[in-house]
């Protein structure tokens, strides 16, 4: 399982890092302005949230529907599973597309609503089943929306699966929560794997940046240009390499410095 512990990392000012980038770069405008997007790294949750969780949505209702179907006669329990959590899949999907009310959704999707359990008593009444499996995805990524980061990283470690998109997705999430909590060197970790999971043009070239971030804040700035650089060589059409060649150049004026 995966654990958070408290720190005494301190990311730089933005101060110190402008009048670093001011020293060492022609560029130091553009530099800045790239500061202020790369440091909000809870952006990165929200600003990403709806298209990924949708396609999550859509491809974990189709491991449900696998899974139900595969084990409805084979294994009761597992079916029994899967139809409790049917409406706890509800209150999430719900709670991704209404962001307005989605703290509340999300209360519902993990305790339950309606009579019916949420993903935390699937977790508990089914353990061992691929249901609760799955729900400990949900429920880490739940917390994760919530600002809940240490139950997200609790979660998400405990969900395991070798499937395209949620692997990677579930180790990503732990990065994310690990920035929040301020432990860097943990969150570059978890980046580094997700990118490293599988090669596909979605999560691979988010999580190379994501750890190219994270690698320039903690002044690793070699590890930093392998990762831009191998979005610019290998993902050229994803939404990371539009603007790679500026963080390029900024992790190169870091490094000569």
């Amino acid at each position: 399982m995966a654990t958070y512990k408290k720190r005494g990392y301190k990311p730089k000012t933005k101060v110190e890092k402008e009048h670093e980038i001011e020293d060492h770069s022609t560029t130091a405008e553009v530099f800045n302005t790239l500061d202020e997007t790369a440091s909000k790294t809870e952006d990165w949750v929200i600003k990403n949230q709806k298209y990924i969780f949708v396609i999550i949505g859509v491809v974990a209702a189709v491991v449900l529907g696998y899974l139900g179907y595969n084990e409805f006669i084979a294994k009761p329990k597992q079916s029994e599973a899967m139809n409790d959590m049917f409406r706890a899949q509800k209150f999430y999907d719900q709670a991704i597309t209404n962001p307005t009310d989605k703290d509340s959704l999300f209360n519902l999707a993990l305790n339950g609503g309606e009579g019916k359990f949420g993903m935390l008593d699937i977790i508990s009444e089914y353990n061992g089943t691929q249901a609760a499996n799955i729900a400990n995805y949900y429920a880490g990524m739940a917390y994760l929306n919530m600002k809940d980061y240490k139950n997200a990283v609790s979660y998400l470690g405990d969900f395991s699966s070798d499937d395209e998109v949620l692997a990677p997705m579930a180790k990503g999430g732990i990065g994310d929560a690990f920035v929040q909590l301020n432990q860097q060197e943990d969150a570059l970790g978890y980046y580094e794997q997700a990118a490293s999971m599988r090669s596909n043009d979605f999560t691979t070239p988010m999580y190379l940046y994501k750890a190219g971030i994270v690698a320039m804040e903690l002044g690793k700035t070699d590890a930093a240009l392998k990762h831009f650089e191998n979005i610019k060589e290998n993902y050229p059409e994803s939404t990371e390499a539009a603007n790679i060649d500026v963080f390029i150049g900024k992790a190169k004026a870091l490094a000569s410095k």
